[in-house]
């Protein structure tokens, strides 16, 4: 819908634009603004993300005798990682083309730093970066810890946070990109849209894959019968 809005000039594009207008010439300080938009760069992102991967392939490598194969299915854990790098790949594969297909033009002040009328801003590449490389890094970490910590108590409390921490950041990142003039608000959103179906298609891929959901099914089965056959 959002998509189709933008190409087709519908009504929600002009009340897009125009609350772009009134977010790049508000109050927020540009600063903060400008630092909070910076978080979308390649060069940003990307390097945190690799580092969970990191993280996320030793813990991996660390359990893999822990984790035998149930039924006849390998645990393969350096799959999630692997996984988490190619879904950030995927995101300029998907942007670009769409950029180019439907030749937004950017906002007043983008126009005015650039010189001249640019367009290709729809879906913004910076919200999408963000939202996939800060998700993904997310899901690994919550991955690993779920795994290590399986059942304590902390655990329902870290998922949470470690979610709101991520949103949080999706938030400030697509307000500074608006804040700047950098992209409209519609641009943000649609690329957490687009973040939204990577995310999920690492979570169908990884659970279907990796073996480790199978291994944690087979776990959990042997735990409720040996509580089962206790006097």
């Amino acid at each position: 819908m959002l998509t189709w809005q933008v190409a087709g000039h519908g009504p929600l594009r002009a009340l897009d634009e125009r609350l772009g207008r009134a977010l790049a010439t508000s109050h927020l300080p540009t600063g903060p603004a400008e630092f909070c938009a910076d978080l979308g760069n390649t060069a940003v992102a990307l390097p945190v993300l690799c580092a969970v991967m990191v993280w996320a392939g030793w813990q991996g490598w660390r359990g893999r005798s822990e984790e035998a194969p149930n039924e006849g299915v390998p645990v393969r854990w350096w799959l999630p990682p692997l996984a988490a790098g190619l879904t950030l790949a995927v995101v300029p594969a998907l942007v670009v083309p769409l950029k180019l297909r439907l030749a937004r033009p950017g906002p007043p002040e983008m126009a005015e730093m650039a010189g001249g009328a640019h367009d290709g801003f729809y879906p913004s590449g910076h919200g999408a970066t963000a939202a996939v490389a800060y998700g993904v890094a997310a899901l690994l970490v919550l991955r690993g810890v779920r795994r290590r910590r399986a059942g304590r108590p902390a655990l329902r409390l870290f998922a949470p946070a470690v979610v709101a921490v991520v949103a949080l950041i999706d938030v400030a990142v697509g307000l500074g990109l608006v804040r700047r003039g950098y992209h409209w608000p519609l641009d943000v959103l649609g690329s957490w849209c687009l973040a939204t179906v990577l995310l999920a298609v690492w979570c169908a891929v990884c659970d279907r894959w990796s073996g480790r959901a199978s291994t944690l099914q087979g776990k959990h089965r042997g735990a409720g019968a040996g509580r089962a056959s206790r006097p």
